[in-house]
């Protein structure tokens, strides 16, 4: 049965790849915000979304944890790990005089991770934010009389009509990120078309305001377990300036033992703890991400015989 798969749209994002990577076989259906992504799983009007969570190069998607961890319970069901390869494009008629372009579109974290290209290449040009990679490259494809060009992937530049006329003009060579999918209940996830790395569990944890010492204790009750965490990080509460939660990242499927046993040692020391998710990772090949998406299953058939 084919399920309804929401991500952050138009056509040709990196997160329709990375969509593509898990779902090649279900409807994916484009969402114009990260927030309208999760308010239609919430809503019941998608089975599933797929939505960045963080950058190699510029760390955290801010709108995705906010919005996950402040406004919409969702859980995280699994995660794929994407190649990034940012280009510049423009409109065909514009491909001869390209670097006397005068203003550049893109999404902010394509236009963070460019810095050094955009410095050297377009020092005078100014810089658009867009929703996405995609959205950029089809207002440049619609507006042919701008003097322009945008930062997007192949598959953009591809089903939007424009040239690449330089590829690979991120910073940074290793540039990865990290989409995550969300369901409205913790439900097993399995894909048999991207590569399986690992488990993970995400929990939240919110420290008592009066407790002295507590993130130390916080952690120890993973040390003394010999849990990995691959990640910790502190966002706002929104409660006030100096109130943070934390958000942390197990290497561990949930367990019946460990696991629910920091979890109720949290708890005794009077913090809140929410455990949003225990999931399987996957990972998207590079030779996958450059694929077209009418090639899409062609490709996952191809490297399931290697």
């Amino acid at each position: 049965m084919r399920e309804k798969i929401g991500y952050l749209g138009p056509k040709g994002t990196f997160t329709e790849t990375a969509a593509c990577a898990l779902f090649p076989d279900d409807d994916l259906v484009p969402c114009t915000t990260i927030p309208q992504c999760m308010e239609a799983v919430e809503e019941e009007r998608l089975d599933y979304c797929i939505v960045p969570l963080e950058n190699a190069i510029e760390g955290s998607v801010n709108l995705t944890m906010d919005y996950l961890f402040h406004e919409k319970k969702l859980a995280i069901v699994a995660e794929v790990v994407v190649p990034i390869r940012q280009h510049f494009m423009v409109h065909p008629d514009r491909v001869d005089d390209w670097r006397a372009v005068e203003r550049v579109y893109s999404h902010p974290q394509a236009i963070s991770q460019c810095h050094h290209f955009l410095k050297n290449v377009f020092p005078d040009a100014a810089t658009h934010f867009t929703n996405s990679t995609a959205s950029a490259a089809e207002y440049v494809q619609q507006h042919p009389e701008e003097n322009a060009g945008a930062l997007g992937n192949a598959l953009a530049a591809k089903m939007y009509g424009l040239v690449p006329v330089k590829q690979d003009v991120h910073d940074y060579t290793n540039n990865h990120t990290r989409f995550v999918v969300l369901h409205r209940e913790t439900v097993p996830f399995h894909s048999e078309y991207a590569k399986y790395v690992r488990d993970k569990t995400t929990l939240t944890v919110t420290l008592p305001s009066d407790f002295s010492g507590a993130l130390h204790q916080v952690l120890s009750a993973f040390a003394w377990r010999q849990l990995n965490l691959s990640k910790i990080e502190s966002r706002p509460t929104k409660t006030g300036l100096g109130n943070y939660f934390f958000i942390i990242d197990i290497e561990k499927k949930m367990d019946d033992v460990m696991i629910p046993g920091v979890k109720k040692e949290l708890e005794a020391l009077g913090c809140q703890v929410h455990i949003v998710g225990s999931y399987p990772c996957y990972r998207a090949s590079e030779m996958l991400m450059s694929a077209g998406i009418n090639n899409i299953v062609g490709v996952h058939l191809f490297l399931s015989d290697r």
